[in-house]
C-alpha cells in the first residue's frame, strides 16, 4: 500500500445546519455544505500542502449518530483544553478532559458533539 489505511472519515448528523456551526465554532474553521440528491454534505477544510486526512459531516437517514457505538475519529489539536473549552458553549459535552496517553504519545480528550457523536481530539505537543 503507497498511503496511510484511512483516507476519509465521515460524521454522521441529524441537522446539517447546528453540526456545521458547532464545528465551524470549536474549530475556528467553516464547513462548506453541498446536497447531492437528499444526502447532505459538509466538508471540513483540506489543504493537500498539509498531512493528513479530511472528511465531512453527512445528513441521511442511514445514518445515525452515536455517543457509545461505531469508530471513534481524533481530531488534530494543537490546544485539547482550549478547544474542548468551546465544546459545551457550543451544544457538545466534554466526556474526558485533556488526558496523557503516555510521555512518548502525547495527550487526548473526548467530547460527544452536537448531534451526538463521540469525537476526540490529539497532540503529541507536551503543552
Amino acid at each position: 500500500m503507497k498511503s496511510n489505511l484511512v483516507n476519509w472519515f465521515e460524521i454522521p448528523v441529524t441537522d446539517m445546519n447546528r453540526a456545521k456551526a458547532f464545528y465551524d465554532k470549536v474549530f475556528d474553521i467553516s464547513v462548506t455544505i453541498q446536497d447531492f440528491e437528499g444526502t447532505k454534505m459538509g466538508w471540513f477544510p483540506f489543504d493537500s500542502e498539509k498531512p493528513g486526512i479530511s472528511g465531512s459531516l453527512v445528513q441521511h437517514q442511514s445514518n445515525k449518530p452515536s455517543e457509545t457505538d461505531g469508530p471513534v475519529i481524533y481530531f488534530s489539536s494543537n490546544d485539547i483544553e482550549s478547544t474542548l473549552n468551546k465544546v459545551e458553549t457550543n451544544g457538545g459535552k466534554v466526556m474526558q478532559t485533556k488526558t496523557e496517553i503516555s510521555p512518548e504519545i502525547g495527550y487526548m480528550g473526548v467530547f460527544i458533539d452536537c448531534e451526538g457523536n463521540r469525537i476526540s481530539l490529539y497532540t503529541n505537543a507536551q503543552t
